[in-house]
């Protein structure tokens, strides 16, 4: 996890958790409520590789899961003030106003068709049409570390459609009379908690994502916020320049296979499990705009629309991109933007493999909200901790790791670690 001493990095975990139980106690209206939610984090950040309700009481001491339960059912508080509370916690520590806010979608496979959300619907976690929930989640990446900052449960038309099986999920009453009948598309989940972050004041310079929200009302919005974006787009999405002395028109694929070779540039995505993330990249300058047109606020500034093109140097994928960036921005750094993405993909393989992210046992709306947000507090926790604990080994002079692959960290596995004789 970092250079820093097992006893420092001790510490540090201990200090954290206090903190971060402070920060949550004042949602729960009860002392007993809020010390079963005290447990259900230590859960969550315990040893055990499944974070099951009996595995969380068993850890915390009680005689069955009941507690546990009530915490994601029963118990009456606000997911979204937690979810609000990890947000303002991760920022203390990694907030840059050159942060990359990422948006990316994870599956959770589920049995049967009660749990809410539910479907055979594709996702990327399993690479195929399987029954399982889908979530959308934002996460903030910085050169120091990256976090969680919201999340989204996706309601498909099958559920949407059917205001009785919404209601026995649990789904608010706002939502199941909504003039749309419930249904949000996935860009439209992305689209809220852009603005929930532009809301918040939280600092960041581009937004980053994959194809599925590409191409839409995400771009007009990140636009009028001026806010730079690297959206994955499709093969046979059409651009087109005006204004440049090179002229450019056609689908993106037909684009990029005209190139001449000395187009395009060997550039690092950043830095990966496995060392450099390299690929080639080429980047095309479409049209030079005011972004006063779509800002007031902003006019006199000119950005670039752009199309960025990555080549895989295994197999000559290509993936293609639409970019917005001050005018000036470079392909390195738009490369770098792109590359961001890695934290989610990252974020989302340690919160289910460590945390329990894909654990939720509950069928219901909020069910899934609360659980999904405690899980976003405990990464936010272990990624404060990170942070820390690479300073505190760069003022002792001790080198600070490679990577920001996450190692089980947990205080038991910190003292197996210990080196023998060290008390």
């Amino acid at each position: 996890m970092s250079g820093a001493s097992i006893e420092t990095t001790l510490d540090l975990w201990a200090s954290s958790l206090r903190d971060v139980k402070r920060r949550m106690r004042p949602l729960f209206g009860q002392a007993r409520v809020a010390r079963s939610a005290e447990h259900f984090l230590d859960g969550l950040l315990g040893e055990e590789r499944r974070k099951t309700g009996w595995m969380r009481a068993e850890a915390a001491g009680d005689p069955g899961p009941w507690r546990q339960q009530a915490i994601l059912g029963r118990a009456r508080w606000d997911a979204d003030a937690l979810r609000d509370v990890a947000r303002d916690y991760a920022l203390e520590t990694l907030a840059d106003a050159d942060a990359v806010l990422v948006i990316d979608e994870t599956g959770f496979l589920k049995q049967g068709k009660a749990s809410c959300g539910v479907g055979r619907q594709y996702t990327g976690s399993a690479g195929k049409i399987t029954n399982c929930q889908i979530g959308v989640f934002g996460c903030y990446a910085t050169p120091r570390g990256h976090a969680f900052i919201d999340r989204e449960l996706y309601l498909p038309k099958s559920w949407t459609d059917d205001k009785a099986r919404m209601a026995k999920a649990h789904v608010p009453q706002e939502i199941i009379t909504r003039v749309d009948g419930g249904f949000s598309t996935k860009p439209a989940l992305a689209l809220a908690m852009i603005a929930r972050a532009i809301a918040a004041k939280v600092p960041f310079s581009f937004v980053a994502a994959d194809t599925v929200y590409g191409v839409g009302d995400i771009e007009m919005a990140l636009r009028r916020a001026g806010k730079g974006y690297v959206l994955g787009v499709k093969s046979n999405d059409a651009f087109r320049s005006w204004g440049k002395p090179e002229p450019v028109a056609g689908a993106a694929k037909d684009i990029a296979e005209a190139l001449p070779n000395a187009a395009w540039r060997r550039l690092s995505a950043g830095e990966g499990t496995k060392g450099e993330r390299l690929h080639d990249w080429a980047y095309l300058e479409l049209a030079d705009l005011d972004a006063g047109d779509y800002d007031a606020a902003l006019e006199g500034q000119i950005w670039t629309r752009g199309l960025l093109i990555r080549r895989k140097l295994a197999d000559g994928d290509l993936a293609f991109f639409t970019t917005w960036a001050p005018k000036g921005t470079t392909i390195e750094k738009l490369a770098a933007v792109e590359g961001r993405r890695w934290a989610i993909e990252d974020s989302f393989e340690t919160a289910k493999n460590e945390l329990g992210l894909d654990h939720n046992e509950t069928r219901s709306w909020h069910g899934w909200r609360r659980h999904v947000s405690l899980v976003m507090l405990a990464f936010a926790m272990m990624a404060t901790i990170r942070v820390r604990a690479n300073e505190a080994a760069i003022a002792a002079n001790k080198p600070p790791p490679k990577t920001l692959r996450r190692r089980r960290t947990t205080p038991k596995a910190l003292i197996a670690r210990r080196k023998p004789g060290l008390t």
